[in-house]
């Protein structure tokens, strides 16, 4: 598309460094593009919380490449799963590959839709043991995590592409749902298994462990209402994720360098690393929604 060269006042205007003929030239290019400020923005913005979900996914590959095992029991695959170890490989080389592939805006959209499916077998292990061990809360909360993960991505991939549809609306809609639904059961096991989530929480915090217990799992409940409804539901995934970082950098973080050899320990950070990826892409795209809404 052709675009009409600065005048010479604007030149000048340039050449000082004049802050508003510099923002108006830009403002305007972006809409001979067909693009308006507002949403070139928010585009811009979009790009992080789908490369920290890359980020976890990165580590979830390079962790399985180390010790030739799928990640802990975030990724429960049976034993007896024939060429288990060969299989673990193989999502750990896909897990770089699409982890790697959202960081760049050309193969953001495939690497997203990519990190979807292939989290989708861990939920389905996790929905397995919800089905049969439906009065175990922490079935549920397994079961949530990996679909806030599989939804997450769903909604990055929606981000990062063209085209509408009702179909894709639907879809859409429905992993919004399922995100913040998967943190209603985060919520339940918070509370219904007060003491071990107590454990997690360094004693050096006040109040005290049960306080934070509980009242992160009332974080994460209020965060799945807002979510679920659309009413800030951006605010909501934004504080979600900064509470989610949180733990990254009190408990997981800590441990790390406490036990730098534990395949567990580093499965874990991993894991905390794309949730709060997901969480970040959903706040953006709650960003891009409102952006779209102004333009």
């Amino acid at each position: 598309m052709l675009e009409r060269a600065p005048r010479h006042g604007e030149f000048l205007a340039i050449r000082a460094g004049n802050p508003d003929i510099i923002a108006a030239l830009c403002a305007e290019r972006q809409l001979m593009q067909g693009e308006s400020p507002s949403m070139a923005n928010a585009t811009g913005l979009s790009n992080v919380g789908v490369r920290v979900y890359g980020a976890g996914a990165v580590l979830f590959g390079v962790v399985g490449l180390a010790w030739g095992d799928f990640g802990a029991v975030w990724q429960p695959v049976p034993d007896s799963v024939p060429h288990r170890k060969l299989l673990a490989y193989a999502a750990a080389v896909a897990f770089v590959a699409a982890g790697l592939a959202v960081q760049f805006a050309r193969t953001r959209a495939v690497g997203a839709a990519a990190l979807s499916v292939l989290y989708v077998p861990y939920a389905w292990l996790w929905l397995r043991r919800v089905i049969g061990f439906p009065g175990m809360i922490g079935t549920w909360s397994g079961f949530g995590e990996e679909a806030a993960l599989v939804t997450g991505g769903v909604l990055a991939y929606d981000a990062a592409s063209t085209g509408r549809g009702e179909g894709r609306k639907w879809a859409v809609l429905l992993s919004r749902v399922v995100f913040g639904l998967s943190f209603v059961s985060l919520a339940l096991v918070h509370w219904m298994a007060l003491k071990e989530t107590a454990g997690f929480v360094p004693k050096w915090i006040p109040p005290g462990q049960k306080f934070w217990a509980i009242a992160t799992g009332g974080f994460h409940l209020m965060a799945a209402v807002a979510i679920i409804s659309g009413v800030q539901g951006k605010l909501a995934a934004r504080l979600l994720a900064a509470m989610i970082g949180v733990f990254g950098l009190t408990i997981w973080l800590p441990t790390l360098a406490a036990s730098p050899a534990e395949h567990f320990v580093w499965c874990a950070n991993a894991q905390n690393t794309a949730l709060l990826g997901s969480a970040w892409v959903v706040a953006e795209w709650f960003a891009k929604q409102e952006s779209g809404s102004r333009g």
